[in-house]
């Protein structure tokens, strides 16, 4: 299980990192002339973006494979996508000082998605140039 779980490191460290980011009190950092209407979006959007990207590149690295698994994919943006929703629910139950927003997890289904349009893309134009 441990060798297994060595391919996911950088998918799990950043989920921790999204989950501390979306727990915790940011007080009146949100309020600072540095964050425009719509950065939390935009924060959710890259946070799951990044998050199928890792993912998938321990599944990559794992397997040792070049290709693209649609089944896979599948998989992980559901799993992504439910992560957003556990998250934007406990924002909404535990974490009272957050607020649970469909926007977030909006942005979160868009960033996973754009992460698996990115995959395919990508993978799809490696394995044509090497043919």
């Amino acid at each position: 299980m441990k060798r297994r779980l060595k391919y996911y490191r950088p998918a799990i460290l950043w989920a921790l990192f999204i989950f501390i980011m979306c727990s915790v009190d940011l007080g009146g950092v949100s309020k600072a002339p540095l964050f425009f209407p719509g950065f939390d979006k935009l924060a959710h959007c890259g946070f799951f973006f990044v998050l199928v990207i890792f993912w998938n590149s321990g599944k990559t690295r794992q397997h040792f494979s070049t290709g693209v698994s649609y089944k896979w994919l599948i998989i992980i943006l559901t799993l992504s996508i439910l992560y957003g929703g556990l998250i934007e629910l406990l924002q909404l139950t535990v974490f009272t000082w957050r607020s649970g927003e469909w926007g977030d997890l909006f942005a979160d289904t868009v960033g996973a998605s754009m992460g698996v349009f990115g995959i395919i893309v990508t993978t799809k134009a490696i394995n044509y140039h090497e043919k």
